[in-house]
């Protein structure tokens, strides 16, 4: 097999349980169709680059498994009777957007009874003042700020040690989170203790854009639709000086590297273009309120492809995407017609 056979091979093995029974498991011809979209002359060594990336970002059902089981039995977060702290904890489902929240807790509910014998739904009580919100990732941190703003407003107690468990989790969100947070512990006069658990931590944050773990262009590539978005902008990009591959060397080298973050951001700024329907906060390398490039993570777990990675990773209608994900508005109506199918029954 050619190289760019074993490389498209090798993508589709790694993601192959990306959203699955949902969509068609994605195979070699799937990446190719995908990859297709871009100059023939950086496809092969687009897909080197991929290929090494999401061997290092792309969560499994299997990796995500392993990492809740270790948790549960982590000295530092359950001290030496793991079952007994479990039991004391009350679980959060007050996710307000999505339904990775309430996912989750079922995968974490099966791990809990395979370790404990008890079900999330038996740990906790009026009496007890530990919480546990459990998500997928944190990316802005606007999520689990709001959904904890409102908590802590009307349902905490005086007093509670919040345990905020996720896969990955990005600096700047949990930078972000905590001080809202904090604010609204204040305001309603109540302390609240947070305390964050990861499998990874990536580093995001503007003042930290040399070393970042997320994409940061080195420049702004002499393609008119880049510079036609970025003249647009309201203050100038932040952009990084080359030499490092993050934090958590999630990049094989400089190259590479920079060959995605230029790539992705010329096929943002014209599927930015061609796709009509996205909103002005879904920048060419991914979400964010802020007017910038884009939030850049390369993070996609086997539950969904976030909308802060790049549009060319998941954007679609015409762009064929590499991950189609779910959005939070057809997770509502799936979870609204079960509801109402639970009612008739």
């Amino acid at each position: 097999m050619s190289e760019r056979g074993d490389l498209l091979a090798s993508i589709a093995h790694t993601v192959r349980d990306y959203r699955s029974g949902e969509v068609a498991s994605p195979t070699p011809a799937h990446v190719d169709r995908w990859i297709g979209q871009f100059d023939a002359a950086v496809q092969l060594p687009m897909l080197r680059e991929l290929d090494h990336v999401l061997n290092r970002t792309y969560f499994s059902l299997e990796r995500v498994t392993s990492f809740l089981r270790g948790l549960i039995r982590t000295e530092n977060l359950v001290g030496t009777d793991p079952c007994a702290f479990w039991r004391g904890v009350n679980f959060l489902d007050i996710q307000r957007g999505g339904n990775s929240q309430t996912e989750m807790l079922a995968l974490f509910n099966e791990l809990l009874q395979e370790n404990c014998g008890l079900g999330v739904a038996q740990c906790g009580g009026a009496g007890s003042s530990v919480f546990v919100y459990l998500d997928d990732a944190i990316f802005t941190g606007n999520r689990v700020r709001r959904d904890l703003e409102a908590w802590i407003r009307d349902k905490a107690p005086n007093q509670a040690t919040v345990h905020i468990l996720s896969i990955a989790l990005h600096s700047g969100g949990q930078y972000y989170a905590n001080g809202y947070i904090d604010t609204s512990a204040v305001a309603a006069g109540k302390t609240i203790d947070v305390a964050w658990w990861r499998a990874i931590e990536l580093e995001d944050r503007k003042a930290h854009s040399d070393t970042a773990d997320v994409l940061r262009p080195t420049h702004i590539p002499e393609d008119p639709t880049v510079q036609a978005y970025v003249k647009a902008m309201r203050f100038r990009p932040t952009l990084r000086r080359p030499g490092s591959l993050g934090v958590n060397s999630l990049f094989e080298n400089e190259a590479g590297r920079v060959l995605l973050e230029q790539e992705f951001l010329k096929a943002g700024a014209r599927i930015r273009q061609q796709c009509p329907n996205l909103g002005v906060t879904q920048r060419p390398l991914g979400h964010i309120t802020l007017d910038t490039l884009g939030f850049g993570s390369l993070i996609v777990t086997f539950r969904n492809c976030p909308n802060n990675a790049p549009l060319a990773l998941w954007a679609g209608e015409p762009w064929y995407p590499l991950f189609p994900r779910t959005t939070n508005s057809q997770t509502a109506i799936k979870r609204l017609f079960a509801d109402l199918t639970k009612g008739e029954s």
